[in-house]
């Protein structure tokens, strides 16, 4: 689950004027929206499928596409609000939001609507960054912490709702829209935000970074070179297309590097800060975003497969079973921090090996998966992997950026968020490798089509077993070596 972002905005700087009682629910309702819309997609995958004609690849890419453009574009929104005001930038964001997702929900074909997840998730990238910032902006040191307790509150609620409310919203079936009113619902809810930003206070920052679009333009290209033919080789029988997309992404990622280096040289505003991974622990810090933010979309997006076309659960019934893991997220996250407060980052090694023991449980629990009568059995192992979550990537973010200088806070923390996004988009693309491998072309009927899923499931889950477990090792290996340092030093 990934809901929780850091803003690269950290910058203070006075509003002109005092909050409206209306600013904080605005703020809160604009990360509402965004986080739903990152949840509201687990339980429309199957409908969509069958409504489009979609495959694994198509699909795959309605989810990578949106955490992708979010993640690129992350810190360029937070620069354009710093720059030309957060309330403006808000508002526009919202807007944006609502007519893209307005879009998502008139999609006639499954590319019609992987180009609108794409726009709406660059809205999104628009919108997200401006509530962190107006949050710090707004209050004082007591009311910044009431204000991103509710925030992280919302979020998790966010998760949940975006589950249960979308499954009913599918079922309703109201006018026979089905799955599209999880998009739709957003135009009239994101527009009476937009309306409502005119009570948030107006802020920019002094001297705000400016933008490097040709490097965020490197970095999208290259990416996509690198996830289309992941999405598309396992079902296309990896054509030549495929090797050669690849092998392009290594040299514009390269260029991306190249062109980062240059623009550091001259003094400019480069979207990533090359020297902040000389540093060797925020190198690694960042390696253990990237690795567990790739298990947590690619589990639900195969999770929801197992569960709606292997066993035929509705959307709704979907939604409840995803409900508690989220449910067990949100406890575990509010634990977090007091965990990590007495342990240290062993504590964020010890929820990894919690988030490893559910994984573990589930592989073998759905393996042996008959009908729908045996799902009981999965949901402990599936509560625990949203406890294991809640407690290892909420505090994980901030270790990370602790790992720096507080003057390069700022730039780490907006690298962080991307990259959870970017591992999300990567972890879809690398599992979907080993998912639909498994799965085969033709996934049978009745008990053949159950065993099969299971089986691609159980199968695909290796890699996200694997990642987590690595992860633990290296912050557990940190924690220790930093222990070790002290000692001796203090001897």
């Amino acid at each position: 689950m990934t809901t929780d972002h850091a803003s690269h905005s950290a910058r203070p700087c006075l509003s002109q004027s005092r909050p409206s009682r209306l600013a904080l629910p605005t703020l809160l309702l604009g990360g509402f929206i965004t986080v739903f819309d990152l949840f509201v997609v687990n339980v429309a995958i199957p409908p969509m499928q069958a409504d489009l004609g979609a495959g694994f690849a198509e699909i795959g890419l309605v989810v990578a596409g949106y955490a992708l453009a979010f993640g690129v574009l992350l810190i360029a929104g937070g620069r354009l609000g710093d720059r030309y005001g957060r309330r403006r930038l808000y508002a526009v964001g919202m807007v944006g939001f609502a007519l893209t997702s307005f879009l998502c929900g008139i999609a006639p074909d499954a590319a019609s609507l992987i180009v609108a997840r794409g726009l709406q998730g660059a809205t999104a990238a628009i919108l997200f960054p401006q509530v962190y910032a107006l949050l710090r902006v707004m209050y004082d040191e007591a009311g910044r912490r009431r204000a991103f307790g509710l925030l992280g509150m919302t979020l998790g609620l966010a998760a949940i709702a975006g589950q249960v409310l979308g499954g009913v919203l599918i079922e309703a079936n109201i006018l026979g829209l089905g799955w599209r009113m999880i998009f739709l619902v957003n135009l009239p809810v994101g527009l009476a935000a937009a309306v409502l930003a005119r009570s948030l206070p107006e802020s920019r920052a002094p001297g705000a970074l400016g933008v490097d679009w040709a490097g965020i333009c490197l970095a999208t290209a290259g990416l996509l070179l690198l996830l289309l033919p992941l999405l598309e080789g396992p079902a296309s029988g990896w054509p030549l297309w495929t090797w050669a997309s690849m092998a392009a992404s290594v040299a514009v990622l390269t260029g991306f590097v190249l062109w980062e280096a240059r623009v550091m040289q001259q003094g400019g505003d480069p979207t990533v800060d090359l020297g902040l991974f000389r540093n060797r622990d925020f190198s690694a810090g960042s390696l253990v975003v990237l690795l567990i933010y790739s298990t947590s979309t690619s589990l639900f997006l195969c999770f929801s497969l197992l569960i709606q076309s292997g066993l035929g659960l509705t959307p709704f019934e979907a939604g409840l079973v995803f409900a508690p893991a989220s449910g067990g997220f949100v406890v575990a996250s509010w634990a977090a921090p007091k965990i990590q407060a007495r342990l240290g980052p062993l504590g964020i090694a010890g929820g990894m090996l919690v988030y490893a023991a559910g994984l573990a449980a589930l592989i073998v629990m759905t393996s042996g998966l008959g009908d729908r009568s045996d799902l009981s059995s999965v949901l402990p192992a599936f509560i625990l992997v949203g406890i294991g979550q809640g407690l290892s990537m909420t505090p994980l973010l901030n270790l990370v950026i602790g790992m720096v200088d507080e003057r390069h806070a700022g730039m780490a923390a907006g690298g962080v968020a991307t990259l959870q996004q970017v591992g999300g988009a990567f972890g879809v693309s690398i599992v979907g490798i080993f998912f639909v491998g498994l799965l085969g072309t033709d996934a049978g009927d009745g008990t053949a089509q159950v065993s099969r899923h299971a089986a691609a499931f159980s199968g695909a889950m290796i890699y996200n077993l694997a990642a987590v477990i690595v992860s633990a090792g290296l912050i557990a290996w940190g924690a220790l070596k930093h222990r070790t340092t002290s000692l001796e030093r203090t001897a």
